[in-house]
């Protein structure tokens, strides 16, 4: 038996290989293409949900997992571990956690069961989820793995360009970023996670413009920290994924380094060629 097991969903784009080598339990989120029905990364890849979207009519929505979804993962995983840490997207921007709470109050007493709200989401939800697992790995308690999370949260940054804000606009997750709304059509802005929500950091013109920025707001929060923690998310736009990740290696002191593709479930809402960074430093 192992002294807490970790659960999160399909929205942190962690690694596959990561996953099941640190025994990562991940329950996916839904795509629904008119009463098509896909599980986030377990029956759609993300190449093949930017095909569907270029050639379907309507977009695409989302579903978060039931609450007997979580109950049978937490069943599983409750057969072989003392406890359970839960972390998941952030509240602001899916239903996720309230189908976890529901799940853990059906549950009763059989496991203890801990949910942490990320207030995040990609990478920056992944890298509170393998710090979790990490921990774990090495005999920590739920208590203590939900402590060093709760301190993350604050430090964890996720910054992003996207190509138009039509998606984040009709999927309902715009957040702080609709006041951009009406303008210029061609605007790029730099895109932020801001108390678990969409908001705007700054307005640029061109998307060149953005990365531009985009870096130079990483060097400031950076600053002099050692023992990074980056990774490079991107819907379909490898060149420019690598072009960055060539930049961020020359410029900062890199602990890890991932360049990944979104998850379809966040790329309904961003569209394709989103490209952003998620990252946090050591204390």
């Amino acid at each position: 038996m192992v002294k807490a097991a970790i659960i999160t969903d399909s929205s942190s784009d962690i690694p596959p290989d990561l996953a099941q080598a640190l025994d990562i339990r991940i329950i996916p989120l839904k795509i629904l293409f008119g009463a098509k029905v896909f599980h986030d990364r377990v029956d759609i890849t993300p190449h093949e949900f930017y095909r569907r979207l270029r050639e379907s009519k309507t977009l695409p929505t989302t579903s978060q997992p039931s609450a007997g979804d979580f109950v049978q993962i937490y069943q599983e995983v409750s057969r072989s571990a003392e406890s359970i840490v839960s972390i998941h997207i952030s509240g602001a921007l899916s239903g996720t956690i309230e189908s976890a709470h529901m799940a853990k109050t059906q549950m009763g007493e059989s496991i203890p069961i801990s949910i942490v709200d990320s207030r995040s989401t990609s990478m920056g939800l992944g890298f509170m989820v393998l710090a979790a697992a990490r921990m774990a790995a090495n005999g920590s308690s739920a208590p203590e793995i939900v402590a060093h999370v709760q301190k993350l949260i604050p430090r964890m940054n996720v910054l992003f360009v996207v190509d138009t804000l039509e998606y984040l606009h009709k999927g309902g997750r715009i957040g702080g970023a609709k006041r951009l709304l009406g303008s210029v059509l061609s605007i790029k802005p730099l895109l932020h996670l801001h108390d678990g929500q969409v908001d705007v950091l700054e307005q640029t013109r061109t998307k060149r413009g953005a990365l531009t920025r985009l870096l130079e707001v990483v060097a400031e929060r950076i600053g002099t920290a050692r023992g990074v923690h980056m990774a490079i998310v991107h819907a379909e736009v490898p060149q420019e994924a690598m072009a960055l990740r060539e930049e961020i290696e020359r410029r900062f002191p890199c602990q890890e380094l991932y360049v990944l593709d979104l998850s379809p479930v966040l790329g309904v809402h961003t569209g394709p060629g989103v490209i952003g960074v998620a990252f946090y430093t050591e204390e």
